[in-house]
């Protein structure tokens, strides 16, 4: 059964534009590798060449972060969903100015 994939908005140019996707694997990297087979514009930015997490996106199955499951081979089914989430890092306001504290 297909795995419902959220995307962020930064990703959903890549897709045409969707919100959601549906795709099929046993394991998160399997989902996450017919993703980008599917939408070459996400190669590297979900996963890098090696099949493994890119450092700054988030992926969720359910409401567990991937990185604290089995990462990649995480086992996902038909009633699971994956969310991606690019990561947030910063230290600058939204303004690009960095304040004291």
């Amino acid at each position: 059964m297909p795995v419902q994939v959220n995307l962020p908005t930064v990703l959903r140019p890549h897709a045409g534009g969707e919100r959601t996707v549906a795709l099929d694997g046993a394991t998160v990297g399997q989902v996450l590798t017919a993703l980008v087979a599917r939408y070459p514009g996400m190669s590297g930015q979900v996963i890098d060449d090696s099949g493994a997490l890119h450092k700054f996106v988030n992926v969720y199955l359910n409401d567990d972060d991937v990185r604290y499951l089995a990462g990649v081979d995480t086992a996902v089914g038909g009633a699971d969903e994956l969310s991606i989430l690019p990561a947030v890092a910063g230290g600058a306001f939204a303004d690009g100015v960095r304040h004291p504290r």
